[in-house]
């Protein structure tokens, strides 16, 4: 068995973040668990000892929440060894169909939230951890990667995660034996998926319902989520095993398909318009 490790969950409430905790104990790992309401947590914490699980309310957007999370495990555990920063949230909405409140909201969470459990992970791997070092693991999505009509400003938030992590993969210096892996699941059978990507009112302007708006709509009400997350938890736990991990880790085969299908536009775009950028420069 391999040794066991520190992990500190972010929105371990449901979804992947309930799976992961779940998979973690039941592997013998110990778990720093936090999330906004701990009484999701009460089955768990009568099943496993203080000694394995520290279960912590935390909200991502309150810096200063986070910030203690990260010292009570530093008190319990002694720091901890990798972070699935997978708290999330998404409303589903066109442009002019979102309201700004809900807009801010999730780039509140999905970028401003995963800045701040980011930035206190770093300094815990550096600063805290003998041997310094850890693995830092970015949950974002496939409309981190592409964008879907309906989930402009949800595509928007991830999309503003992965520039963030792959700017900070560059930042950290080697010596600090950081390594930080991007997750882009596609569409798993999760609470966020069935309960939390509640619609707004549609604009009567994307009514129609040939738009691509109104198709997403349409197919996000038929649940075609088809992924599981009790066996995705164990792919990304294996991840944490390399010693070199890949930047970004597609999780669906949906995921692959978009991606591969936005790197042939990509290219068959720079083919086309290559030639375009010969005579733009000074000299």
């Amino acid at each position: 068995m391999a040794e066991s490790k520190v992990w500190l969950v972010t929105g371990s409430s449901s979804g992947f973040g309930r799976s992961m905790t779940e998979f973690l104990l039941k592997n013998g790992n110990k778990v720093v668990a936090t999330l906004r309401r701990i009484e999701a947590l009460s089955d768990l914490a009568k099943q496993y000892p203080s000694s394995q699980l520290l279960i912590v309310q935390m909200d991502v957007v309150k810096s200063s929440e986070v910030t203690t999370a990260f010292a009570k495990a530093k008190e319990v555990f002694g720091g901890v060894d990798v972070v699935f920063n997978n708290a999330g949230t998404s409303i589903v909405g066109e442009v002019e169909s979102m309201s700004d409140q809900d807009a801010r909201q999730m780039f509140e969470v999905n970028f401003w939230g995963v800045s701040n459990v980011t930035r206190e992970a770093i300094r815990t791997f550096r600063e805290v951890n003998k041997p310094t070092g850890g693995r830092l693991l970015q949950v974002s999505s496939t409309l981190g990667l592409v964008g879907r009509p309906a989930m402009s400003y949800y595509s928007a938030s991830k999309h503003a995660l992965e520039g963030f992590s792959e700017s900070i993969a560059q930042e950290l210096d080697p010596a600090w034996n950081i390594k930080v892996t991007i997750l882009e699941p596609g569409p798993f059978r999760t609470r966020m998926f069935e309960d939390s990507m509640q619609p707004s009112p549609q604009h009567p302007a994307y009514a129609n319902p040939e738009l691509g708006g109104s198709k997403f709509r349409k197919w996000l009400a038929s649940a075609v989520a088809d992924g599981d997350t009790e066996k995705a938890v164990v792919v990304i736990e294996k991840v944490t095993h390399l010693d070199e991990p890949p930047l970004r880790l597609p999780l669906h085969r949906g995921t692959v398909k978009a991606v591969r299908d936005k790197a042939k536009n990509l290219t068959d775009t720079m083919d086309t318009y290559e030639s375009w950028t010969e005579n733009v420069y000074f000299t």
